[in-house]
């Protein structure tokens, strides 16, 4: 296989394995799918890191493969490519991708469906597609310019150059940098803690978060208030409050 579901301390964590450079081959575009639609209805899975090796977390697609595939080829394949990336986005849990060596292409797209992107210092991030006569097809216009704005993604669309760590986390690419040897733990460790928190109001923070920015702010406002109000039917809100009326803030243990 391609790509590995492990699950330890409430975290699944989905690695890709495709020496020596994980390039996102048809093959493992489905295997992510299936692994996103595992995570998702595993109830020990509370919490998904997204890692590559230690020297390259995914490198792009496999241009090989590509390059004998004709228009009416990619016309087949095109939706089934962005469905593999979208299961990763939609796993209603918290995401964390570990970003390690380089994260080029495909590789980039599928950091930017995580929720939150954990850098080594020397990563290396970028959209080089526009260098095949090509644009991004793995959501890349799309997530790109939601996270770090229009301008900024057409610099790095257009020109297809690599951005360095520093510069990813300048215009919010990457939301934390560590020492390389540090990445996986450092995402694990934090995605662990997550696992830990309330796993419906987590859906729901989520869930209100990314359908909002696709939407109005009115309709927006209707989705949290819908959540909001739905989690007081849950018991994890009877926990928390609990906790906090007889021990105080922050000290609630969600099953």
């Amino acid at each position: 296989m391609t790509a590995h579901l492990e699950v330890a301390d409430g975290v699944g964590t989905i690695r890709l394995d495709r020496p020596p450079m994980n390039a996102l081959d048809i093959a493992t575009q489905d295997r992510i799918k299936e692994l996103a639609d595992e995570a998702t209805a595993r109830t020990d899975v509370r919490a998904v890191v997204v890692r590559g090796s230690e020297k390259v977390f995914a490198a792009g697609a496999d241009i090989k493969e590509m390059q004998a595939m004709d228009h009416a080829a990619m016309v087949g394949r095109a939706r089934a490519l962005q469905d593999s990336f979208t299961a990763v986005a939609r796993i209603p849990k918290p995401v964390i991708a570990a970003v390690t060596g380089y994260a080029l292409g495909g590789g980039c797209e599928l950091a930017l469906c995580a929720d939150i992107r954990i850098a080594a210092d020397n990563a290396k991030l970028g959209q080089p597609e526009i260098l095949l006569g090509l644009i991004p097809g793995a959501g890349g216009t799309q997530r790109l310019a939601r996270l770090v704005g229009p301008a900024k993604a057409k610099d790095l669309i257009f020109t297809g150059r690599h951005v360095r760590a520093d510069e990813a986390l300048t215009i919010g690419l990457v939301d934390r940098i560590v020492p390389a040897a540090e990445v996986f733990d450092t995402a694990h460790a934090y995605a662990a803690k997550l696992a830990q928190g309330p796993s419906i109001a987590l859906r729901a923070a989520k869930e209100s978060i990314d359908a909002g920015l696709e939407t109005d702010l009115e309709t927006g406002l209707t989705i949290e208030r819908n959540w909001f109000a739905g989690l007081f039917a849950t018991a994890d809100r009877e926990t928390g409050m609990r906790s906090f009326v007889e021990d105080g803030p922050g000290k609630a243990k969600f099953a």
